[in-house]
């Protein structure tokens, strides 16, 4: 059969012995048969979806598997994890569904911020209420409830414990670095995110779960989660995409290629290719277009979600009227019949 994912990693659990995140540092998408049944018979993995605590001499079992097998990268990391104290945990998924587990989820996230899979392209349903609330510190992930008595041993024990974050998602580089990739300020960009190769996030960039870019972007702007930015398209300095969970609804908001959303501009429809809103300008997927024709004259006015996907566009405010005008590259009847053969 054909299996959705597998990935071995080391794990962190709070004082109740529950795992609270999992690091997974060479993860793999659709596994050979023969990979999962020589690690099942190690693990004692049955079928399904399953996330299964492993012994160090398990490890070390299992390192002989990956190597059989052709996996060096994970046979490598077996061999040395069978000599650390760390949790270790082994998740084999044989189908794509909602994780249920805190490994599942942290191994999805990752899947995603290795570039292995695209943002939407697995199932992250219920994530949000499955992760902890974790204080991300200088000595590692701690639980939250746990926090207050962690920092005391600290201070009685001559250490300074420093909280970067409160947040259910860490920041993305301490568990994956993708190549050809630059981030000014790390914390900008959590783990989850899909940071395409020549992708630069400058320090008011930001980059959310189950969203980013597909190639090379400036992005000195916000990225929603489940936004999409294509590739050669530039987010300016504090414009904003709307994501699912920041107003844009179930409509799922993406970029096209080569295109510019102009600094403290925002956008919550989808938008084609060559496309450019011009800076300080908001337009949601309900604000109403004035639709303009090559020689600036009036054709119709229109919601902008009725533009969803068309390319060529640019987006202004008209300065004495106030009122938000669309120009096209091809005339307005053209672009109007286009729309209307998609409804």
């Amino acid at each position: 059969m054909a299996y959705f994912s597998l990935a071995f990693g080391t794990a962190t659990k709070n004082r109740d012995n529950k795992i609270i995140e999992a690091f997974f540092p060479n993860p793999l998408l659709n596994p050979s048969d023969a990979l999962v049944a020589a690690v099942a018979e190690v693990s004692g993995y049955a079928e399904g979806n399953q996330a299964i605590e492993i012994s160090a001499a398990q490890s070390a079992e299992l390192a002989k598997a990956f190597a059989a097998n052709g996996d060096v990268a994970n046979a490598s990391f077996a061999e040395k994890a069978a000599a650390s104290e760390q949790p270790l945990v082994l998740v084999v998924l044989a189908t794509d569904e909602k994780p249920a587990s805190v490994a599942e989820g942290f191994l999805k996230l990752q899947l995603i911020s290795n570039r292995l899979v695209q943002p939407h392209g697995t199932v992250l349903d219920g994530i949000f209420g499955l992760l902890h609330n974790i204080a991300w510190t200088n000595e590692g992930p701690i639980d939250l409830p746990e926090l207050p008595e962690r920092q005391i041993e600290a201070r009685l024990a001559g250490r300074a414990l420093s909280v970067d974050c409160v947040d259910k998602f860490p920041k993305m580089v301490d568990y994956v670095v993708p190549t050809g990739i630059r981030i000014a300020d790390t914390s900008r960009v959590r783990l989850g995110a899909h940071v395409g190769e020549g992708t630069t996030v400058m320090h008011e960039g930001f980059i959310n779960f189950n969203a980013g870019t597909t190639g090379v972007s400036m992005v000195e702007g916000r990225i929603s989660a489940g936004v999409v930015v294509g590739n050669g398209s530039d987010i300016g300095g504090g414009a904003s995409i709307m994501g699912t969970l920041s107003g844009g609804g179930t409509m799922v908001i993406s970029i096209g290629e080569n295109c510019l959303l102009g600094a403290n501009a925002g956008l919550g429809f989808p938008m084609g290719d060559r496309c450019t809103v011009e800076s300080g300008l908001y337009v949601t997927a309900g604000t109403k277009v004035r639709m303009l024709d090559k020689e600036g004259n009036e054709v119709e006015i229109i919601k902008a979600r009725d533009l969803a996907g068309v390319s060529d566009l640019l987006f202004r405010r008209n300065s004495i009227t106030g009122q938000i005008e669309c120009l096209a590259n091809k005339s307005a009847v053209e672009l109007n019949s286009e729309l209307h053969s998609n409804n």
